[in-house]
């Protein structure tokens, strides 16, 4: 809580399949008592998966938020009390197909802290191995694979990406010099 803020609990309003929503009272430092809404959010992985001659795994799948689709890096909900190593792997392999030799961390980060207590786990994932998508019934991808160069392209071309795509990419080194400019 920052300084002048005290919490004086939470109540839990919907329970979801994969996070929950709540309202937390707060006192403020006049010593009003206000109403912070909340996700709470197991924790999640994004996967920055790389094949031999260099080139990222990304996927496209329909956001039903957007009502379109988007290019994305691999990534998922971690089951709750999952490790982020074990889901990075697991969602790796049932959206791209791909099995990957190594799996390593490059960082995490909170991606909306506003709203959400989600933390964001960044893997790197490399020697991989086609073994085909394993997809939920609601699952629709496409697999692409982007070179470094393309991936310049694709954002100097003022497509979208997302947030939490963007940030992997600068945490692995993927994410070209001067690509928002």
């Amino acid at each position: 809580m920052p300084s002048g803020q005290s919490s004086e609990g939470e109540r839990r309003i919907h329970r979801g399949r994969k996070f929950d929503f709540a309202v937390a009272e707060i006192r403020t430092r006049s010593g009003a008592l206000i109403e912070r809404e909340l996700v709470r959010h197991p924790g999640a992985v994004i996967v920055v998966a790389t094949l031999g001659d260099g080139r990222v795994l990304f996927v496209r799948q329909t956001r039903v938020t957007l009502g379109r689709s988007m290019l994305e890096l691999p990534a998922g909900t971690m089951d709750r009390d999952e490790p982020p190593e074990r889901c990075a792997a697991r969602e790796l392999e049932e959206e791209t197909g791909y099995r990957a030799a190594t799996v390593e961390s490059a960082g995490r980060f909170y991606p909306s802290p506003g709203m959400s207590d989600e933390l964001m786990h960044v893997f790197s994932a490399g020697s991989l191995t086609h073994v085909g998508q394993s997809l939920e019934d609601d699952e629709s991808i496409e697999v692409v694979a982007l070179s470094p160069v393309e991936i310049g392209a694709w954002l100097e071309a003022g497509r979208d990406l997302d947030g939490k795509s963007i940030a992997a990419l600068a945490m692995t080194g993927f994410l070209p010099a001067g690509a928002f400019a």
